[in-house]
């Protein structure tokens, strides 16, 4: 009876190792064929799409290719099955006009073609190279894209106020080699809405809110966040300071000091932040780490003087933060007295 019992035992432990490497085989070729699916559906649509767009430029078809293309969509359909409605035609075409067909073959082992979709009604080649990377880089999900695009990311990221060429060059890094800059990472509005604080909150309800809503927070602040502690001690001379919050971006590999302030950026702010991260570096950097960068976060926004005093283009970044999200038209306005401000310092 014992020599059954051991036989049972040894069986069923055999049985459950064949069954988790067998289950990882099954699950690899799946993964495997779900890729090859969506990268050869992807090409098709995309071929589609290129059809149709260098047939409709001949002999002035345009003037009247929806109509084409509506006929085009019956006949398909019928012959084909379903699929190739005037919509989904016409998204085909869209996506063939975004991407050339070198980036598509790239894309389409990378993102969906619902991703495709999304990143093709971005009229701008820069903001759509950006979100394309983005995407990519942190595996966004397409309504992680959607809600980026709606908050208007790349808008609100500090390289948006940079010339094209900078944002070009950095966006190119991030492609060829992974390498992110600090100024893809960091933005210069930041969303709170989650909060729900009254309208008379202090700076310690602010930071009671964000640590209560730490996950959400992490997820506004952005992929590759790590929370370290809050209200750091900093000794200095005997003299006790407080960091608010502090963090580690992974594959910057830096500490992020983190301080919050009510109302607008005011000079003396820089002071203490640069006493905080040359203590952060002294006594906790890493050997394999970069210079911790330093974060301010005020409720109100004063791009001139940040401007003025180069904050952001050093080791600290001032970034404003709502509790509530404001529209669309509000991001463009401060976007563009952003960009006005820092063409005027630049040639000066």
């Amino acid at each position: 009876m014992n020599n059954l019992s051991v036989t049972d035992k040894q069986i069923g432990k055999a049985s459950r190792l064949l069954y988790s490497g067998i289950s990882q085989l099954i699950e690899s070729a799946r993964r495997k064929a779900a890729v090859f699916l969506n990268t050869e559906t992807t090409l098709l649509y995309w071929s589609i799409g290129s059809f149709i767009n260098a047939n409709l430029k001949q002999d002035n078809r345009t003037a009247y290719g929806t109509k084409i293309i509506a006929t085009l969509s019956q006949q398909l359909t019928a012959n084909h099955g379903r699929g190739f409605t005037y919509t989904s035609l016409t998204r085909m075409c869209k996506v063939a006009e975004a991407f050339n067909k070198k980036n598509i073959a790239t894309l389409s082992q990378q993102l969906s073609w619902s991703h495709l979709i999304e990143l093709a009604l971005i009229e701008d080649p820069l903001k759509r190279d950006f979100y394309v990377q983005m995407s990519t880089m942190e595996k966004w999900s397409v309504r992680n894209l959607r809600e980026k695009i709606d908050k208007m990311l790349f808008e609100r990221t500090a390289i948006a106020k940079h010339p094209k060429n900078i944002i070009r060059q950095s966006i190119q890094q991030l492609k060829d080699s992974n390498h992110i800059s600090p100024e893809l990472i960091f933005k210069n509005t930041y969303i709170l809405d989650f909060l729900n604080l009254p309208a008379d909150y202090s700076e310690n309800d602010l930071e009671n809110a964000l640590i209560m809503h730490i996950e959400k927070f992490i997820l506004e602040l952005g992929s590759g966040f790590a929370f370290i502690e809050r209200q750091k001690r900093i000794t200095v001379d005997a003299t006790d300071y407080h960091l608010d919050l502090l963090f580690y971006h992974r594959k910057l590999k830096r500490l992020i000091a983190i301080d919050l302030k009510l109302g607008k950026f005011k000079p003396e702010y820089k002071s203490q932040m640069e006493l905080y991260l040359r203590w952060l570096e002294k006594y906790d950097m890493q050997c394999d780490e970069q210079a911790p960068v330093g974060l301010l976060l005020c409720s109100e926004g004063n791009t001139e003087h940040i401007e003025l005093l180069m904050l952001n283009h050093q080791e600290i970044k001032v970034a404003q933060y709502l509790t509530e999200l404001p529209s669309k038209k509000w991001f463009a306005d401060k976007l563009h007295r952003a960009l006005a401000i820092a063409k005027q310092n630049l040639n000066k």
